[in-house]
């Protein structure tokens, strides 16, 4: 079974890097962007199609709107870790787990225990001040009516997540290429691996284990030793 061939690859490796996509969090309800029920999907009818409301321009130009879509679309207080963050979590604990590279904004691998966690696109637990980087946590900017404020300078607090027209950190876009380039073992979880950079990440591996669990097909499966289009959280607690 193809199950059983992961454990043992799992229980042989010792050096393993999750990647994980929006597909990882869907399963706390938290909705992805591309599927029938996604974010793009379900926007349509939106003041903005939501590639510009989660854009720099539209945080610049209509700061009022991207703040009230934010909240609403991309904020979920509720979700809570399901059993993929919980796996990877124990996979970590165990040593095993050397990183975790995520293209989320929710925290929830923290939430359940992971510590090093390399967020590509940032958090919505981290807000900055532009003006004085102050930092604020997340119930500040749910609590702001409008636009959230410093208390201190009077500064707009920005959330600390990569928008349309932003790059990325280097710095942790950095460290995630060296762990998945010294990964013995990499499983990648829940990405399409259409959106770039993020999903030219794989071309950096230089292994011969590469696992892909995603529910619908993607460009690396002939790339990859195992593929499995099932559920995430099943999958991987099948091999703890």
């Amino acid at each position: 079974m193809t199950i059983e061939k992961l454990k043992l690859i799992i229980n042989g490796s010792n050096n393993i890097v999750f990647f994980g996509g929006a597909g990882v969090s869907t399963e706390s309800n938290i909705p992805d962007f591309r599927s029938t029920t996604g974010l793009y999907t379900t926007s349509k009818k939106s003041k903005y199609p939501p590639e510009y409301m989660l854009s720099h321009t539209c945080y610049e130009r209509d700061t009022e709107d991207f703040f009230e879509f934010y909240k609403t679309k991309m904020v979920y207080t509720e979700a809570k870790p399901n059993l993929a963050h919980i796996a990877l979590a124990k996979l970590e604990e165990q040593g095993k787990l050397k990183a975790i590279v995520t293209q989320n904004i929710d925290g929830l691998h923290q939430m359940a225990g992971s510590k090093n966690v390399l967020e590509l696109h940032g958090s919505v637990h981290r807000n900055y001040c532009e003006k004085c980087h102050k930092f604020f946590p997340l119930e500040y900017i749910l609590r702001s009516s409008l636009v959230p404020i410093c208390d201190i300078c009077g500064g707009i607090v920005k959330p600390d997540v990569v928008l349309y027209e932003e790059g990325l950190d280097m710095n942790i876009l950095n460290k995630s290429i060296e762990y998945i380039k010294n990964a013995d073992v990499l499983i990648v979880g829940g990405t399409s691996l259409t959106v770039y950079p993020a999903a030219g990440l794989l071309e950096y591996y230089r292994g011969n284990k590469l696992i892909l669990i995603n529910k619908s097909e993607t460009q690396y499966d002939n790339k990859a030793l195992l593929t499995f289009n099932s559920s995430i959280g099943e999958t991987l607690s099948k091999i703890l």
